[in-house]
Formats: C-alpha cells, structure tokens, sequence
C-alpha cells in the first residue's frame, strides 16, 4: 500500500527514505499535520505532512499511530522538520482500533516513545522492541494487552538508560526478570490482568515522569482497562 502526496515537490535536496515508525501526529494549519516518527537509521524525526487532513488525501492511512512504514522524505537545509512526500505501508494496526484494551496500549506506547526519544539519534534496539510488541499485540489483541505494556514499559526504561533497583513484590521481580531474559512471545503462560504486576507498571510510569518531567496523560487510562479480554464488538 502506499500513502503519497504527489502534488509536494522539493526537487533541490536530496531525498531519503526509511523504514519507520509514526508516532503522533499534531495538526498544522488547515490541511496540513505535523509527524512524529522513528526511523530505524537516524533516529526519530519530525516532519511536516502536506494535505494530509484533507478528506481525500491518502497520505492518512499511512500515518496512523505506531504505523509500520517506509517514508520517503527530503530534508530541509537549517530546518528542523523534513518534509514528508510519500510513504509505503508495512505493517497497519488499525485492525487494533476495535479492541479497547489494544487500543489504550497503542496511545501508551505512542506517548511514551515520542516523550523518551531524543531527536537524531539512531537507536536500532528501541526500533525493534516497538516492532516486537507491536506484531505481539496484531497477534494477540485481547490476551496480549498486559503483557506488551509491562514488556514495552520495561524495555522503554531500560533502553533509555535510568532503570533504577526497584523494590518489588516476589511475583513482579520474576515477571521483570522473564522480560529483560527472553522475547515476548517466550514469557511464562499466565493470567495476565489488570492486577498484575501493578507496583512494577507504576514504578516505571514514575520513572518515565520523572525522567521527562512530564506526566503522562495515557497512565491513568490503563487503569481503565479492566480486564485482559475485553475488547469492543460491534
């Protein structure tokens, strides 16, 4: 599939392509939306998106939150965004937008990588970990909510490099242990909850805030997902 925007040419620089991550997007004027992505190369970027909130523009599929795709782009000489011009999708998760629980994981992840993520830097593994938890969670859309939040948020952690000693109760630091030591598709079979693991999840949410100095408005959401198997029906 490929999202484009053909009327939007910059032909004086060089263009790049990359295979990326969407995190958030932010409206710009009119019709024009500002992009937040993570490019497996050069580290997280963003980028100005031309028509794409226009309703015929097909630039939006593509830039869905935590959207698997390769986007092309061209740099702007002395500017701080890029311009976006097309892109190709990968991998979509919006098969995941009818599942509640899924959903809420997804506007987590999204907040939580684009505040932790400095600009320009390349960092592969935090690439990988959002590919792994995100085809875990295509996978496993109801089961697999708990275990890919306390897994990302973990990792998220870890990778940025503030992970502290944290005192935990005895099943949360075996849980912590399974997940820095093995994929997450490995993880031990259990009844994952809400109430799993909860001192681990809000001692590394605070980590987040406080490394940030930003609170985290999709925290308080989780809460409200009250069961590993809920999801919306239509």
């Amino acid at each position: 599939m490929e999202c484009s925007n053909r009327h939007y040419k910059i032909n004086t620089v060089p263009a790049h392509q990359s295979e990326s991550i969407v995190l958030r997007t932010y409206p710009l004027q009119e019709a024009d939306l500002i992009v937040s992505f993570l490019t497996r190369d050069s580290g997280k970027l963003r980028g100005v998106a031309k028509r794409a909130r226009r309703p015929k523009s097909s630039f939006g599929a593509g830039l869905e939150r935590l959207g698997h795709v390769t986007m092309f782009y061209f740099l702007r000489e002395n500017r701080e965004l890029v311009n976006l011009d097309t892109c190709e999708i990968l991998h979509s998760q919006f098969k995941l937008a009818n599942h509640y629980g899924a959903s809420v994981a997804l506007d987590f992840i999204a907040e939580v990588s684009d505040d932790l993520l400095p600009p320009l830097e390349p960092n592969e593994r935090f690439f990988r970990l959002l590919l792994a938890v995100l085809e875990h969670l295509r996978e496993n859309p109801d089961s697999g909510v708990w275990p890919a939040i306390h897994y990302f948020t973990l990792w998220a952690v870890k990778l940025s490099g503030f992970l502290p000693d944290l005192r935990l109760h005895t099943e949360s630091r075996e849980i912590a242990a399974e997940i820095l030591s093995m994929p997450i598709g490995q993880l031990t079979a259990r009844e994952w909850t809400r109430d799993t693991a909860t001192d681990l999840r809000r001692a590394l949410v605070r980590q987040i805030q406080d490394h940030s100095e930003r609170r985290l408005h999709t925290a308080a959401i989780l809460e409200t997902i009250c069961s590993s198997r809920l999801s919306i029906r239509g």
